[in-house]
């Protein structure tokens, strides 16, 4: 029997278009009901998107950076115009708080603003008088058609990362979004074009592995971003390389609070609880980890953390009484469980256990409650695992060093942060620890975007950072160019040393 459910399009050459013979639900994590279906590509629906971006490319390539630059203004006022539908979409599909979804947007797009500086930030830089009458400049150009594959916990704000600053840059582009939270992201897509992005410069094609291999070994695509986990960033940064392409590829995290003995406890408490269960933690930021520095800060963090966890709100996204919603799938909710069961197992202190919240009248809904683990060993899964929802470890250690250590052995560098009122601890934790982003005082410490995203170590494969500076050096390649004009009726003898300014 055919499904009665919306079908979730893809969008090629400015056309909402069928392409594929699969689909998959789409559902509402706070309902546990399907209410859409998206279709998923197969390679020729994305190899039409690649033809597509590959036939819009020349004349995108000639327009004008300021040209381009408008098109990202007027979708930035598109953006807060429709932030409303946007943000429902938003929270139907991935569950998250109607705030937070709000935020997400907002980050987003900063993205788009930051893209809308295009002139500024593709001038070249110009030497007069290299040598003798000669002149030399370098230039930064496209690349031509770009990619880029993004993950379910943002997806507004993580495509956005990518595509306005190729675009602004002068490459067309082929978006594949998550196939679990496809509508928000397509809306988006759409805007861009009532904002006057020329069809084929932005395709938005649904997918699974199908059509991400088909964006990784298609030749007409020179280079690919993406988000998501890292044995998947490992597999497409090793493949894209292999197939020629530039690739940036961000992955996963496991993020440390370090709490010093002088830290004001009680703000560090509130900070820790957002940074912790905001998002249902299903964030590459989260910090899921608290390694408090002596057994006394240990106790007064975990008590002050099991307070304000017990004035929790837990329940659908829409509500905004509600500080946290439901995980994404019926899938996620049993691994984060199940972690939960080996923390327990491996001799991990449960403080508070959230696997068995109810929510009234969403009883079919991937509702998981805050849990809190005391008493974290490096030895451990949970410690060693991103496990991307509502569980916060805490770690006792002696000393600042012994923190830094246990992050520094971490496989993981994306972010870190510490708690503390002493300047030179600060200092000397920002300076030594391998990790890419670093907050002091502050947990979530996400660059804003006119500086770049990224981590160290198997967090990221690549070279350079998402968005900011580091994105239109990705986006773009250096030529470098050197002229002279020798006076008129000057004849020069030939010279056959390698030329110098001696």
């Amino acid at each position: 029997m055919a499904s009665t459910l919306p079908t979730i399009q893809h969008l090629i050459d400015g056309q909402l278009v069928s392409g594929g013979s699969r689909s998959q639900d789409v559902f509402n994590p706070a309902t546990g009901l399907a209410e859409k279906r998206v279709l998923l590509a197969d390679k020729h629906t994305v190899e039409q998107a690649i033809a597509s971006a590959h036939a819009a490319y020349p004349a995108w390539r000639a327009t004008t950076p300021l040209k381009r630059a408008r098109v990202m203004s007027r979708l930035k006022v598109l953006l807060e115009e429709n932030a409303e539908q946007l943000c429902a979409l938003l929270t139907a599909e991935h569950g998250k708080v109607l705030s937070d979804a709000m935020g997400e947007l907002q980050r987003g797009i900063e993205n788009v603003e930051y893209a809308s500086y295009a002139p500024e930030l593709l001038k070249g830089e110009h030497s007069k008088n290299v040598g003798p009458a000669m002149d030399s400049w370098s230039e930064f150009q496209p690349l031509g058609v770009t990619a880029g594959i993004t993950p379910f916990n943002f997806p507004i704000m993580v495509p956005l990362w990518m595509w306005p600053m190729a675009v602004a840059c002068g490459n067309t582009f082929v978006l594949k979004p998550s196939e679990r939270d496809p509508s928000s992201a397509l809306l988006v897509a759409e805007l861009a074009l009532q904002a006057g992005l020329p069809p084929g410069v932005l395709n938005v094609v649904h997918g699974d592995k199908e059509a991400v291999d088909t964006l990784l070994l298609d030749k007409r695509v020179q280079a690919i971003s993406f988000v998501g986990s890292t044995p998947i960033a490992e597999h497409i940064y090793a493949t894209g390389c292999a197939h020629g392409k530039r690739v940036q590829a961000l992955g996963g995290a496991k993020n440390h609070a370090v709490l010093m003995p002088d830290a004001d406890i009680a703000n560090a408490v509130s900070a820790l609880m957002g940074a912790a269960f905001g998002s249902c933690g299903e964030r590459c930021m989260a910090i899921p980890l608290v390694v408090a520095v002596g057994d006394a800060t240990a106790d007064a963090v975990v008590a002050g953390l099991k307070a304000e966890i017990a004035k929790m709100k837990v329940g659908p996204g829409t509500d905004s009484a509600n500080d946290m919603g439901p995980l994404v799938t019926q899938q996620h909710l049993d691994k984060v469980r199940g972690y939960v069961d080996q923390g327990v197992a491996e001799g991990a202190t449960l403080v508070v256990d959230g696997r068995g919240i109810k929510v009234p009248g969403h009883e079919a809904g991937y509702f998981m409650g805050a849990c809190l683990f005391d008493h974290v060993k490096p030895g451990m899964t949970i410690y060693q695992d991103e496990i991307f929802g509502p569980v916060l470890g805490v770690m006792r250690v002696a000393t600042l060093q012994d923190a830094m250590d246990l992050i520094n052995a971490h496989e993981y560098g994306n972010g870190t942060c510490i708690f503390t009122r002493d300047g030179e601890a600060a200092r000397y934790f920002s300076d030594h620890i391998l990790v890419g982003m670093v907050g002091i005082n502050v947990p979530l410490p996400v660059p804003v975007a006119y500086h770049s995203f990224g981590g160290w170590k198997r967090s990221l494969f690549g070279d350079l950072s998402a968005y900011g500076p580091d994105a239109v050096r990705f986006y773009t390649r250096r030529k470098t160019i050197t002229q002279r004009w020798p006076s008129a009726g000057v004849r020069e003898g030939a010279v056959f040393s390698f030329p110098t300014n001696r």
